[in-house]
């Protein structure tokens, strides 16, 4: 193999993991309970029962798991901090013992010259706080940034980058109107509520990692691409609609000031008023700048208005069956389309490079010339052991491959590209999927903990060595 494009010089390989996923120990060290312990043991909120109890064992095979890191030859490791772990539940002193176990891992990868990149939430609110109301409680945003002021100062400026939160979007919507995450809740007007209290929480996180270190911080959102069906004017406003969801209400806040005016009346129109929940100052802390923005990439996505479906189908867009029956079609009239020419992932997402490239560009040309770090870029594939006991994953290789081509396109025109992350470093609990998608480039056998590097480890050690990818 030889690589086809260099990336510039300093450009930051890694991967990433999230706590709640990958470090199992839910009781020891003093661990509180969080969110997603509530949840998973709720019965028919995952698949097959499945609970992140026990996991991937990280929290006692992190030397394993260094050891690895090193032989990859990671330039940077982007893991989180379980809030309940660090504060058990979510207000008063650190627990220590949750604190050295964070410092033992970041001690380790320094050692080791793999950069430390620490995200401070990754959806694992302490259960003490939702009982009091949760993110949907304007008091969370003022907890977390009590919690990230002492976790900063513990850890100061051996973590290389801070990252205050991972996807609001996902906490916000998924977790309180969609109720498929933690907690489980289906209201769209504290799913509002929510996402301002969750900005509120990155400005006071943000301000926190300042006052304690040195390290940039900054930022993680899932973006994605919203083509249209067609250039009709339903299509083009059903598009911009779930834009405007997923990514003006979350990148106008943080780089305008504001919230994007025709969600705002969506919204108001649905009895939630965000303006209700914004106190005088809030936009301008939520828009203070930050050192860098971490951008998830996974797939794009095809809307059309439910008016214009006969149409859609002529044009060769396939329609998933109950699409009519999602909150989507009944709130808001649109449906998202399939596009049968393009291979799809096993979560059942459109694999398109482009649009990584798109997305990219979007944030450079619309709101920001900061830099960027892509913090997830991966694909779950059927992976197994084959009768050699080894995990030969091509897909993902080539997925691997094409994004990374589409990173360097965004990069060849201007583009400030510093960082790419990997998800996932290991299989893991994939939330409400449970154990069932394997995205890691390490293959962990769930009952005994054991860690078996796959052909794309292997393959994306030689991309890290020659800094930039290789032909599959």
């Amino acid at each position: 193999m030889t690589t086809e494009q260099k990336f510039p010089d300093g450009f930051l390989w890694g991967t990433a993991t999230a706590a709640y996923q990958v470090e199992g120990a839910v009781t020891d060290g003093g661990r509180g309970p969080s969110i997603w312990d509530t949840f998973s043991h709720t019965p028919g909120r995952t698949l097959n029962g499945d609970t992140g109890d026990v996991a991937c064992r990280h929290y006692e095979r992190v030397d394993e798991d260094l050891a690895l890191m090193k032989d990859l030859g990671l330039g940077a490791y982007r893991f989180s901090i379980a809030w309940p772990r660090v504060q058990p539940d979510g207000k008063g002193p650190a627990n220590q013992a949750g604190l050295d176990f964070y410092r033992r891992l970041v001690s380790g990868l320094r050692a080791q010259g793999t950069l430390p990149v620490a995200t401070l939430y990754h959806w694992d609110l302490p259960q003490a706080l939702e009982d009091e109301g949760g993110w949907t409680v304007r008091d969370t945003a003022e907890r977390f940034g009590e919690y990230v002021a002492m976790t900063a100062e513990a850890l100061g400026d051996e973590v290389g980058m801070w990252i205050t939160l991972n996807e609001p979007f996902c906490s916000a919507w998924l977790g309180y109107a969609a109720g498929v995450h933690a907690p489980g809740l289906s209201q769209p007007d504290a799913a509002l509520a929510a996402t301002h209290h969750l900005l509120m929480a990155h400005a006071r996180g943000r301000d926190a990692v300042r006052a304690a270190t040195a390290a940039p911080v900054g930022i993680t959102l899932n973006l994605s691409s919203h083509v249209a069906a067609s250039d009709r004017d339903l299509d083009q406003a059903a598009a911009s609609l779930a834009d405007g969801g997923l990514n003006r209400m979350y990148l106008d806040p943080l780089f305008r000031g504001e919230y994007p005016e025709d969600m705002v009346g969506l919204f108001a129109g649905l009895g939630a008023n965000i303006s209700d929940l914004t106190q005088v100052g809030d936009l301008e802390a939520i828009s203070h700048p930050v050192d860098f923005l971490g951008v998830n990439y996974y797939s794009t996505s095809v809307y059309a208005d439910v008016s214009c479906l006969d149409e859609a189908r002529q044009a060769g867009y396939a329609v998933p069956g109950g699409a009519l029956e999602t909150d989507e079609a009944k709130l808001f009239g649109m449906v998202e389309l399939q596009r049968p020419e393009l291979e799809r992932t096993v979560m059942g997402w459109e694999i398109d490079p482009d649009g990584l490239t798109r997305t990219l560009l979007r944030v450079r040309n619309d709101y920001s010339t900061i830099p960027i770090y892509v913090t997830e870029n991966g694909a779950a594939q059927a992976d197994y052991r084959g009768p050699d006991g080894a995990v030969h994953d091509p897909g993902r290789i080539k997925y691997v491959h094409d994004h990374l081509m589409a990173v360097k396109r965004a990069i060849d025109q201007g583009v400030d590209v510093q960082g790419y992350f990997v998800w996932s470093l290991m299989d893991n609990f994939e939330w409400s999927h449970g154990y069932s998608k394997r995205f890691g480039l390490i293959w962990v056998d769930y009952p005994s903990g054991e860690r078996v590097p796959k052909d794309s480890y292997r393959w994306y050690r030689q991309v890290i060595a020659g800094n930039g990818p290789v032909t599959p």
